[in-house]
């Protein structure tokens, strides 16, 4: 079992930046690749960012390539999602997930994710 709690959401003004933190559990963390999604009222979940156990490997969803970075610190058991030049469309729930035994190569699958935390809110006002 994986336990995921994400901090750092709230609500800042178009082009503005926030750091997302994922805290996990688990003794073999640096094996998992980990991914964030977000959801917003009336869509559905979308892959924004994912990165491979050793980090070497990185996803990103088009919307956000260029103003998005997702990296991990294997010793801390963490997972973050810097965000820059925030825009109102960025508005949604962030959830981090975990894919256990899954390869580099499926890091923008989201059927290969096992593991979800709770999520945080992200507010992006025009």
């Amino acid at each position: 079992q994986v336990q995921l709690v994400e901090s750092g959401g709230g609500s800042v003004q178009a082009g503005g930046s926030l750091r997302l933190s994922c805290a996990a559990s688990g003794r073999t963390f640096s094996s998992y690749n980990m991914g964030w999604f977000r959801q917003a009222p009336g869509k559905e979940r979308e892959v924004v960012a994912a990165i491979s156990g050793s980090g070497i490997s990185r996803y990103y969803a088009d919307s956000v390539k260029d103003r998005f970075t997702v990296s991990r610190d294997n010793a801390k058991n963490a997972l973050y999602l810097q965000m820059n030049n925030l825009k109102p469309d960025d508005t949604a729930v962030y959830s981090c997930a975990a894919a256990t035994g899954a390869p580099a190569h499926t890091l923008g699958r989201v059927s290969m994710y096992d593991y979800w935390g709770q999520g945080t809110q992200v507010t992006v006002s025009s």
